[in-house]
């Protein structure tokens, strides 16, 4: 069977009747089976995922079925599904089955979607690389010996290897976009708020967003079409309505003014590759006609200081809840309630989740909140004032979406030199903007390159067209 790399060239086979959602289901599950070196799969769902294709498939030829018919997607390990295991990739939940059935999956399913799996991902989805999770390293299909970024990798994984034709993950400060790019395939972050976060694990509240992974923006504009909008479950949603993203995707812009991060071609740590492709990116804008003119971001070296404080102190509140309890793992070897709490917690997390926890502990304690939680609050406020006050100016902030290609398993053991991987990604989630990770030519090896574009607040519907009008050129 072809590698199909929309949901249009599936449903057009469809109707033509040479292709089945069944032919798909068993053809993604032979992958699935063949590629399982890539760990990106920690469970297949084979029998239930083929009884809902034969189920589509009666809709198909009923003319009844919904808009994601024929669309095979993963799901990362993060999402509720009810009846089916969510463990974040950590041991504190290995046992734990979902309740419900989170707001956003629930709306891609009513539209036949057919879910194939559930996907690996660094333990609570802290990582930028998918090599901490009990399930074990997930590899990029490009390059066996590279990572494919974090933390949803695996979700990227399934994608670039077609394993399903989309995935879902989660974006905190890069997770979806940083894979993206590691892995050579598109990965959108929405604007917070664009999509609702019940039934998404927290790790940290006002950064956590559902993010898409996809081979066409035709399906990142239909998924984000499908799963936006308000939602009685989640009183931080937005209200905003939602646009028909599809409408306007092929839509070529009027000439645009383009701002680009000088970092993002000279800073220090770029890879050479990265700065060319990127350069090549500008010049190529330039000689479409449009305004391209690089900036300097002021606040830049505080950006990562700034959002590690605090996505730390809200995990080091999130993850409090989960204590040996009423849910997931507790130890056996304790004699008393506080035993149990430390040495639940103690052996159900893993390093990089227990690190983070200490340190989002340590900055909202007595006599460092202020020194170091309030003022990171308030280096948030001056960023995200910058960042809209470029795009008061421009209509759109391009730069690379990682300063390096995929590195080598184990190349990066200190969390410092990991935490720099998000040095460009940071901005867009400290801000709550949408940004997107498209492909952008590869390194020497053969590894890929991302090209990441930032938006304006909920206005992924021009994000989407300028990135589908950027291929084209």
């Amino acid at each position: 069977m072809k590698r199909y790399n929309s949901l249009l060239e599936v449903q057009k086979d469809i109707q033509l009747g040479i292709l089945t959602c069944l032919d798909l289901v068993k053809y993604y599950l032979d992958n699935i089976s063949e590629k399982s070196n890539l760990n990106a799969f920690i469970e297949v769902y084979t029998e239930e995922a083929i009884q809902k294709a034969k189920e589509v498939d009666t809709k198909i030829k009923a003319g009844t079925a919904g808009k994601l018919a024929g669309m095979v997607i993963g799901l990362k390990d993060v999402l509720c599904h009810k009846d089916h295991k969510l463990t974040a990739s950590s041991k504190i939940l290995e046992t734990f089955e979902s309740q419900f059935t989170g707001t956003a999956i629930e709306r891609i399913l009513t539209e036949d979607v057919i879910v194939i799996g559930r996907q690996g991902c660094d333990e609570f989805a802290m990582g930028s690389s998918n090599e901490k999770s009990i399930y074990g390293v997930v590899r990029n299909a490009d390059n066996l010996n590279k990572v494919p970024g974090g933390s949803s990798g695996a979700s990227a994984v399934a994608v670039q290897a077609d394993m399903c034709l989309t995935s879902l993950g989660s974006d905190t400060g890069g997770s979806v976009r940083q894979p993206a790019s590691f892995c050579g395939i598109y990965g959108l972050k929405p604007t917070y708020s664009r999509i609702s976060r019940y039934g998404l694990i927290a790790y940290a509240s006002s950064f956590d967003t559902i993010g898409i992974f996809s081979r066409s923006i035709h399906d990142n504009a239909l998924l984000l079409e499908v799963m936006a909008g308000k939602d009685e479950f989640d009183a931080t949603v937005s209200q905003n309505p939602v646009p028909n993203y599809l409408a306007s995707i092929n839509n070529k812009p009027q000439k645009l003014r383009i701002a680009y991060l000088e970092n993002g071609i000279t800073g220090e740590g770029l890879q050479d590759e990265v700065a060319t492709q990127t350069k090549l990116a500008i010049e190529k804008l330039k000689s479409s006609g449009h305004t391209v003119e690089p900036i300097k971001f002021d606040n830049l070296e505080y950006i990562l200081p700034a959002y590690y404080i605090l996505t730390t102190a809200e995990a080091s509140s999130n993850l409090s809840r989960f204590d040996g309890v009423r849910y997931g793992h507790r130890s056996a070897e304790t004699t008393d309630l506080m035993s149990m709490y430390k040495k639940s917690r103690s052996e159900g997390f893993g390093k990089e989740v227990k690190k983070r926890i200490m340190l989002g502990t340590f900055v909202l304690s007595a006599g460092y909140f202020d020194a170091y939680y309030a003022k990171a609050q308030k280096l948030r406020r001056l960023i995200k004032d910058e960042t809209n006050s470029i795009l008061s100016s421009y209509d759109y902030i391009i730069c690379p979406t990682a300063p390096t290609t995929a590195w080598n398993i184990g190349d990066k053991a200190d969390s410092l030199s990991m935490y720099l991987a998000d040095l460009f990604t940071v901005q867009a989630s400290l801000c709550g903007l949408p940004a997107i990770s498209i492909p952008n030519g590869k390194d020497k090896s053969g590894m890929p390159i991302g090209l990441q574009i930032i938006g304006k607040a909920f206005d992924e519907e021009n994000l989407l067209s300028f990135s589908n009008y950027f291929d084209s050129l």
